[in-house]
């Protein structure tokens, strides 16, 4: 079923995916007074329970909960206990070779990390030539779950040779920056990297670690970093929940 509503606020520089003649699926129209709503709430207000939404908008709960998804989906809400309520704006990451600790604090958000594991095995032959290792030689796997705030927002796996960090199990606070550690007490600094960033499904490990549902939309980066003398260092996988992140960059001419 369609309805007719406005296709945009005057003024507004997008469309909200509203097409020129203004008929769009009944969900949409309500997720559309729903977003005004949350604006009316401000961040953190509690919104009305789906019946009420339902009574209000003259519309099936189904209707309501297909809208819901959609504003959940996209981090406009959160679910807090038994409620759901307006989320922030999302966190904004750069895409450049700083660590997580500083890009959070940038934002005025408290950053934090809980250990999920730190172990260390024989590398592998596929990850070998990524992190300057020789197939078989001793490399340490860090996996963290990222905060901010105390909310879990993304899952962080790195990579490094035990060479070039042979006490990382001993002198290695697991809630620190790994960047800091290796700057400040292995004078290692870092040089340049490559990254690949892709959108992805969490896996159900990963979800439960993460604290989200397995349909969520996740942003997922690659990253392969080399020291100041431009040798491997580490490969480092970053899964960021697609609701609360997004990644800006700065582009200039060739």
């Amino acid at each position: 079923m369609e309805e007719q509503i406005q296709p945009h606020r005057p003024g507004s520089p997008v469309r909200s995916g509203i097409p020129e003649h203004g008929r769009v699926p009944k969900y949409y129209a309500v997720k559309a007074r729903i977003a005004e709503l949350l604006d009316e709430l401000g961040e953190g207000g509690l919104l009305p329970t789906e019946r009420d939404l339902a009574e209000r908008y003259e519309v099936s709960r189904e209707t309501v909960r297909q809208a819901l998804r959609e504003l959940l989906l996209e981090g406009r809400l959160r679910r807090a206990g038994r409620g759901t309520v307006v989320a922030g704006p999302k966190l904004e990451q750069p895409l450049a070779l700083a660590s997580y600790t500083e890009g959070v604090r940038r934002q005025g958000r408290r950053p934090g990390r809980n250990l999920i594991g730190l172990e260390r095995f024989p590398c592998p032959p596929e990850l070998a030539r990524g992190i300057g290792a020789e197939a078989g030689e001793p490399v340490w796997h860090l996996e963290r779950v990222l905060l901010a705030d105390d909310e879990r927002v993304g899952l962080e796996s790195t990579y490094i040779r035990v060479a070039r960090a042979p006490r990382l199990d001993r002198d290695f606070q697991p809630d620190s920056s790994f960047y800091g550690y290796l700057r400040d007490s292995l004078g290692i600094s870092f040089g340049d990297a490559d990254e690949k960033l892709e959108t992805v499904l969490a896996t159900p490990r990963e979800a439960l670690l993460i604290g989200t549902p397995p349909a969520l939309p996740m942003l997922l980066i690659h990253r392969f970093s080399r020291d100041q003398d431009r040798r491997p260092l580490e490969r480092v996988r970053s899964l960021y929940r697609g609701d609360r992140f997004s990644f800006t960059t700065h582009l200039r001419p060739e």
